[in-house]
């Protein structure tokens, strides 16, 4: 399986990194994008080291700016509503919206995290838009049934449902009984 893992600047960077070092230890073929906002934000909540070596939102001559690249999947996580903004109206000014475009238009599975409160009727409009093209919406909203400890546990649970949604067999919550 090959999938395009991008970061953006809404808050919650966290769930990004989690989830490329999940899907690197499951040994899945992944390539990355981390927006500068995306950068921003990792600096501010997690540190400055933990920033992945991957392309940047500007690298529109990436490979998978195209159709002909081969992949099964790509997931923005957390998604920024100026992200889910840009796909939702087709305007594919950066890396990151020109690969979920592309994505939509090959019939590839889209996953976006949104990670944002309260959500307007703007945001609601896109993110249906979205749906009904077959773009799967998994807003950052961890459950509490597996009653989580520590902040990992809440991460881990919305992980594991990005996971769970790219069909990819993992133990990362305990799950209703």
């Amino acid at each position: 399986m090959k999938i395009l893992l991008a970061v953006t600047g809404a808050s919650g960077a966290i769930y990004g990194l989690r989830l490329l070092k999940v899907l690197k230890e499951k040994s899945v073929e992944v390539e990355c994008i981390v927006s500068n906002a995306a950068k921003k934000i990792i600096k501010h909540e997690i540190g400055a080291a933990k920033i992945p070596k991957c392309y940047t939102e500007k690298d529109i001559e990436a490979p998978f700016s195209s159709g002909s690249f081969s992949l099964d999947a790509m997931v923005v996580a957390p998604c920024s509503m100026k992200t889910l903004s840009a796909i939702a109206s087709g305007f594919s000014h950066n890396l990151i919206a020109r690969s979920a475009d592309v994505a939509i238009k090959e019939k590839k599975k889209l996953v976006l995290v949104p990670r944002e409160t309260p959500i307007s009727a703007i945001h609601l409009e896109n993110m249906l838009k979205l749906a009904r093209l077959g773009v799967i919406i998994l807003p950052a909203m961890p459950g509490f049934y597996h009653k989580p400890r520590k902040i990992e546990d809440l991460v881990d649970f919305v992980v594991g449902k990005i996971l769970d949604s790219l069909g990819i067999e993992n133990e990362l919550y305990k799950r209703w009984e």
